[in-house]
């Protein structure tokens, strides 16, 4: 059994206005990376065999603030990346109204991070602890999948725990 310690990104300034984000790479605001910095000092007892993050620079920057308090390289994996919003992305909940949805399915979304998930676990088997820092959809994805159900939105710089066996996702918090 693989653990995953799940964290969403710091906060940008998309997230601060509440416009989707998706795959549009935007970078952590000052108030994101003192996030990411509080992240750190609150993990730098823990015992992590490894980091990977979405190659996004929002959870990239977070997971390399964390990686670099804890002495740990950071791995990019790219299907770690939030929903690709299509045609909403930069938009507010007002503006979505008004237009028809044209981008990746939740199921989509779901199958792309849950395999990246299964890879990372396959390559930390045991009772390792491993890193993730990935968006706030992904981590709903991976609650669905563990417990029927995703949660309300994690925070910036939010944690959620969980396990990977045997391909299975299941809750640890």
């Amino acid at each position: 059994m693989t653990t995953l310690l799940l964290v969403r990104h710091g906060e940008t300034d998309w997230n601060a206005e509440g416009r989707l984000q998706g795959h549009t790479d935007r970078p952590l605001s000052d108030y994101g990376r003192r996030q990411a910095g509080e992240l750190a000092d609150d993990l730098e007892d823990e015992k992590l065999e490894a980091i990977y993050s979405s190659d996004l620079a929002r959870a990239r920057e977070t997971a390399e603030i964390v990686g670099e308090r804890l002495g740990l390289p950071v791995v990019l994996h790219p299907d770690l990346r939030e929903k690709d919003w299509g045609n909403w992305e930069g938009l507010t909940a007002v503006e979505r109204d008004r237009v028809e949805f044209v981008g990746e399915s939740t199921e989509a979304h779901q199958e792309r991070i849950l395999g990246a998930l299964r890879r990372i676990s396959e390559r930390h088997p045991g009772d390792g602890r491993v890193l993730v820092v990935t968006h706030g959809g992904s981590m709903r994805r991976v609650q669905t999948a563990a417990l029927g159900m995703a949660m309300p939105v994690v925070e910036n710089c939010g944690r959620w725990l969980c396990a990977c066996e045997s391909g299975s996702f299941g809750a640890l918090d």
